[in-house]
């Protein structure tokens, strides 16, 4: 379904049992919605209604012009506002990459909307923040943001039939869905809203005041994430104040909810359930 947001028409994929406990699912960088499709089933048989949109910039309807406009309080403020739109006040937040930092900052920002945080790969922004600043593999691994928001990267990022792109996912992602993934960042527009994300500056903005998260969070890292190193997946416990689990997913690349849905979907019933 199309839900406007102001003057936004975000594209949202709801299913699941229609009195199911909401879970809204947001996806990272350079993916969509169908990065849960996975996910969703298990989460359905639970019983859970899910809600995945795709985020500002990937909408058809929502992709406003200029870098500004990808701030993320308005990343945030999007989702809010898509579960305004559905009538839901509250729900189990669970994002990955870029829609792991949104998930951070709505349980932060916005916890009277957030029942449950899951956040896959990406650690709270505050502990990022002390990592760029005091480990060096920190910021070796970040090393990547210069080239996102360089004016060229659009360019090359598409040249030789998204081969960078391609490169990204390697073997851990199926080939179908990868298609799926290229042929929407090949229209136009799309990728270059996308990278706007990090051309906001939100990933270095360190003055957002963000309060710790105190709603029951879980947090699944990789050791091979390539976004992430363990200095930051360490410092992240001293920013949640609520119930707090962390999970290892040994050898699993930085696309867990596709490389390795079954863990990720158990994890988030676990926390939806209380379990942990």
């Amino acid at each position: 379904m199309r839900v406007s947001v102001g003057e936004l028409k975000f594209d949202v994929d709801v299913s699941g049992p229609e009195d199911g406990e909401p879970v809204l699912l947001l996806h990272g960088f350079p993916q969509s919605r169908r990065a849960w499709d996975r996910i969703v089933p298990a989460l359905h048989e639970a019983g859970l209604r899910t809600i995945a949109p795709d985020q500002r910039g990937y909408s058809d309807g929502a992709r406003p012009a200029g870098a500004d406009c990808y701030a993320l309080p308005l990343l945030a403020a999007d989702a809010v506002g898509i579960l305004d739109g559905l009538g839901i006040e509250e729900a189990h937040v669970v994002g990955h990459d870029w829609g792991s930092v949104v998930a951070w900052y709505l349980a932060a920002r916005h916890s009277d909307r957030v029942r449950t945080l899951t956040a896959v790969s990406f650690p709270h922004l505050q502990a990022y923040w002390d990592a760029l600043r005091e480990d060096p593999k920190q910021r070796q691994l970040s090393r990547y943001l210069a080239y996102f928001v360089s004016p060229e990267s659009t360019e090359e990022l598409l040249a030789d039939d998204a081969a960078q792109i391609r490169a990204l996912f390697g073997d851990a992602v199926d080939p179908a869905q990868v298609r799926h993934y290229l042929d929407l960042h090949t229209r136009p527009g799309v990728l270059d809203a996308a990278l706007n994300w990090y051309r906001s500056g939100s990933l270095l903005a360190e003055d957002q005041g963000l309060d710790p998260v105190a709603v029951p969070t879980t947090y699944i890292w990789s050791d091979v994430d390539m976004a992430a190193g363990r200095y930051a997946v360490d410092r992240t416990a001293a920013y949640v104040t609520g119930p707090y689990r962390f999970v290892l997913l040994e050898g699993i690349t930085h696309w867990q909810p596709e490389q390795a849905p079954q863990s990720v979907a158990r994890e988030i019933l676990a926390r939806v359930r209380g379990e942990v």
